[in-house]
C-alpha cells in the first residue's frame, strides 16, 4: 500500500554556469575588472522530482548549439517550465546562488516569474540544527557516508566545454547529475530535522506527516504552548514530529502573563 500523497510536486535541482568574462589590469589574483565582455550564463542543469524522474541537460543537447556560444535561452526556458510546475524546490545553497542566478536569466530572456513555490535550502537548514566542520555538499555527503561528488580537473573542464569538447560535456553532465543524487540523499536524511518544512498536509485530504506526506502517524503526547494544547504525533515513516491544529483546551479558561 502506498502511504504517500500524490502532491505536492517536489523538485530537486542544481545548475552549472560559465563564469563572467572581462578585462583587468594588474596581477592575476586581483579582481578590479575594467569591462565585462560576457555575463554568467547557465550551461547545464540537473533536476529530479522527489521519488520520480531525473533529467540532466546541457547547452550541447539543444539544436543549433555551437562551441564558444553562450546562448542559454532554450535551457533557461526548460528550467522555467520545471520550476513553474513545482510546489517545492530543493537545492544546496540555492537561496544564495541557484535561485538568484535563475531569476537573473529568466528576466534577461524576458520570462515572467515562475509560479510561486516554496524553497528548501539544505545548507541553510542543516546549519540551523547541526554542528559540522563544513557545510559543503561533498563534505556533508562524506560525513553521512552517502558518497562523493564526481571528481574533475577543475576550471579546465569548463574551458573544454566552452570549446565544444564532447567528452568534457558528458563529464559536466555527470558531475551535475551526481550533485542532485547527493542532494536527494541529504534532504531525505535531514528531513525530520527541518522544523519549518512546507506543510505537506495542505495538499492532502486527510491527516498526514507535515514533512513527508505519509499517513503513518502515531499519537505521542501533547504539544503545549502558553495558552494552547495540541495532540502531538510522530511519523512512523520519516520520524518527523507534528501536531494537530485543533486546540483541545479551547473551552478551558486560562490565565496567561
Amino acid at each position: 500500500m502506498n502511504n504517500k500523497i500524490d502532491a505536492p510536486k517536489i523538485l530537486l535541482i542544481d545548475i552549472e554556469t560559465f563564469a563572467n568574462e572581462g578585462y583587468f589590469w594588474n596581477r592575476i589574483w586581483e579582481t578590479n575588472i575594467i569591462e565585462i565582455t560576457d555575463y554568467m550564463n547557465i550551461i547545464s542543469f540537473s533536476a529530479k522530482w522527489l521519488g520520480g524522474l531525473h533529467v540532466t541537460r546541457a547547452l550541447c543537447d539543444y539544436p543549433g548549439y555551437k562551441p564558444n556560444n553562450r546562448d542559454d535561452k532554450k535551457i533557461v526556458e526548460d528550467i522555467h517550465k520545471l520550476i513553474s510546475d513545482a510546489d517545492v524546490v530543493i537545492g544546496q545553497n540555492c537561496k544564495k546562488y541557484d535561485i538568484r542566478v535563475l531569476n537573473s536569466r529568466f528576466l534577461y530572456h524576458g520570462l515572467t516569474p515562475p509560479a510561486t513555490y516554496k524553497i528548501i535550502d539544505t545548507k541553510i537548514e542543516i546549519k540551523k540544527v547541526l554542528h559540522l566542520p563544513s557545510y559543503a555538499l561533498n563534505d556533508m555527503a562524506d560525513y553521512f557516508g552517502m558518497g562523493h561528488k564526481l571528481e574533475h580537473e577543475g576550471w579546465k573542464l569548463w574551458k573544454k566545454c566552452y570549446a565544444g569538447d564532447k567528452s568534457a560535456w558528458q563529464k559536466m553532465k555527470s558531475y551535475n547529475r551526481m550533485d542532485v543524487i547527493l542532494l536527494e540523499k541529504l534532504y531525505l536524511k535531514i528531513r525530520p530535522y527541518i522544523h519549518n518544512h512546507p506543510t505537506l498536509g495542505m495538499f492532502a485530504d486527510k491527516m498526514v506527516c507535515p514533512n513527508c506526506g505519509a499517513n503513518k502517524l502515531q499519537s505521542r503526547g501533547f504539544a503545549i504552548t502558553k495558552t494552547c494544547k495540541y495532540r502531538r504525533f510522530q511519523c512512523l515513516s520519516c520520524a518527523s514530529w507534528g501536531r494537530t491544529t485543533t486546540n483541545i483546551q479551547e473551552n478551558k479558561p486560562i490565565v496567561s502573563i
